[in-house]
């Protein structure tokens, strides 16, 4: 059983909380363009209310502990492990509830190269206690602008987690995706579900778009976010996100394994 205190040593070790390399000008340049609604920070997410670049840093400062002051421009941004910690709790509740409910659940991730074990570790774990893991519309190609331009790539699921390739470029089933902040991914598993006829989940878990996407159609989503994603927590803070839980998303692969057995024994499916 991995402790609090050994998990908060651990965030601080593996820089997924404290200073990150997440830089405080990349940080800023998200709440500036979010702030101006540009849709590539949107993650798919339509806000309620305005939020200027002095609200979002307000927010990002409560919600994930970084600098309040906005002169506070330069350097690696920080997050705080308590935060971090506290928002992997409810993120465990919020697994811990499908699992009592057997209810389906819809894993899915922009951060394949880094992500990608984590949710699978969190899927497996909800189809061995009885929950249906959503893998719909496989195969299916969507168009996705990116700074290159307009891009297809295919949804593909790896031990239940779904991610987009560039069709062709591997053969399905491997590891390898498309970093994408993208909600049309999601859209387009729901839409497979609602052709079929088959259950919509009743949660949906992942990061960048899969979670603002699914949450701005009104199911329930949680997920990693990073300090330069605040759609995440403006989505929690308006009500649309159940959980955004705080952490650098782009560290090796490995160092969010001591996070998946947090979550699974607060949620009580460790195996």
């Amino acid at each position: 059983m991995l402790s609090t205190g050994a998990l908060r040593a651990h965030l601080l070790a593996a820089r997924l909380a404290g200073p990150v390399a997440t830089s405080r000008e990349a940080s800023l340049r998200s709440y500036r363009l979010f702030a101006a609604r540009d849709p590539r920070v949107m993650l798919g997410l339509d806000p309620e209310r305005a939020w200027g670049e002095r609200d979002l840093l307000g927010l990002m400062a409560d919600k994930c502990g970084v600098s309040g002051d906005p002169g506070h421009v330069s350097g690696p941004d920080v997050i705080d492990p308590e935060r971090t910690l506290t928002a992997l709790d409810a993120f465990a509740r919020r697994l811990r509830g499908v699992m009592t409910r057997g209810a389906p659940v819809l894993f899915g991730t922009g951060h394949p190269h880094r992500l990608l074990e984590f949710y699978a570790g969190l899927a497996d774990a909800l189809s061995a206690a009885g929950c249906v893991v959503l893998t719909p519309a496989q195969g299916r190609c969507i168009d996705i602008t990116t700074r290159f331009g307009v891009r297809t790539y295919a949804l593909d699921y790896v031990r239940g987690v779904a991610l987009v390739r560039e069709p062709g470029v591997v053969h399905a089933g491997s590891a390898t995706g498309a970093h994408t902040h993208s909600p049309l991914p999601v859209r387009v598993a729901l839409e497979g579900l609602a052709e079929a006829g088959g259950p919509l989940p009743e949660l949906v878990v992942g990061d960048h778009g899969w979670v603002c996407g699914a949450g701005q159609l009104g199911i329930e989503a949680i997920g990693l976010a990073d300090t330069d994603d605040p759609a995440l927590f403006v989505g929690e803070a308006e009500g649309r996100v159940s959980v955004a839980v705080p952490v650098d998303d782009a560290v090796r692969s490995a160092y969010y394994r001591p996070l998946t057995r947090y979550v699974l024994n607060r949620a009580c499916l460790s195996q």
